[in-house]
């Protein structure tokens, strides 16, 4: 039933409507973990990846969908960036109100529901970058909600090197993920949402009145860094579908490869200026 709401083609003249479905589809993921997980002694303890994965198993069908389609068109496509654009431009914007519906939603019921089990995994991660040298009592403080005053971000070209190597690493698993399993791909951003969701609890210090700040602080740089691997995403469901549709030496699968290798290129730019702004932009307004 719920995959007969998500037909890409009933989104192409209003890509906006995904926003509602990444809505749907989060707050299903979550209240059901809440529902059936969160007494259970053991699978509690992984409340984060289950969360992701009934996220995933919603928005299989649609991705799968896209994918086809993208590749379809792609497979026609000559003229470079601007065409690219004219033809994609409808699946990326689906792609960013489906995660962000999935952003909001995640981060509403985090707060609503007051527990911190439901994102643990999410909340590791947070740590992992945060404060490396100390995770564990990091995760032991933020589960047991005791907040710092300040969760503010460092700054400085070392960092700016870190954070581009890491989300370089993202961008490029998001590739392969999806060369390989053309929606799979959904599971990365799935679980993108989930992480920024729980840092917007950490930042609120689960204040639902904060959710507006705490979107924000996490939305300038990340809706930059996010549309990178929907690019990342993109690119490699068409070639991978692309190798399954045409011979090898074709004229169409040509085509597949050099539209692919242009929106990689535009990915890395804009993951470069998605850096930019996560260290040297965002500290401005946010400490």
């Amino acid at each position: 039933m719920l995959e007969s709401l998500v037909n890409p083609r009933r989104v192409e003249k209003g890509p906006w409507k995904m926003f509602f479905i990444g809505l749907l589809y989060a707050s299903l993921s979550l209240i059901l973990v809440k529902l059936f997980f969160a007494s259970d002694a053991v699978l509690v303890n992984y409340s984060g990846l289950i969360v992701v994965t009934f996220c995933v198993m919603f928005s299989l069908p649609f991705m799968y969908f896209i994918i086809r389609q993208e590749e379809a068109e792609d497979e026609e496509i000559s003229g470079g960036i601007r065409r690219l654009w004219s033809v994609h431009k409808d699946a990326l914007f689906s792609l960013i109100w489906l995660f962000l519906g999935f952003v909001v939603a995640f981060s509403f019921w985090f707060l609503v529901l007051q527990d911190t089990n439901l994102l643990n995994a999410q909340i590791e991660t947070y740590c992992s970058i945060n404060s490396p040298d100390s995770v564990s009592e990091c995760v032991s403080q933020y589960v047991n909600g005791n907040f710092p005053n300040s969760t503010g971000y460092a700054t400085g070209g070392a960092h700016f090197l870190k954070i581009l190597e890491n989300n370089l690493y993202v961008m490029l698993f998001t590739l392969l993920f999806s060369l390989i399993f053309g929606a799979g791909a959904i599971f990365v951003l799935a679980w993108n949402a989930t992480v920024i969701a729980s840092a917007v609890g950490i930042f609120t210090k689960f204040e639902l009145s904060q959710i507006p700040f705490g979107l924000l602080r996490y939305m300038i740089h990340g809706l930059p860094e996010i549309i990178t691997y929907f690019l990342a995403a993109l690119a490699g469901g068409i070639v991978g579908t692309g190798i399954i549709r045409n011979d090898l030496n074709s004229k169409r699968f040509l085509h597949v490869i050099e539209n692919a290798v242009i929106i990689l290129f535009v990915a890395i730019l804009v993951l470069v200026v998605a850096g930019i702004m996560e260290v040297y932009l965002t500290p401005l307004f946010f400490r």
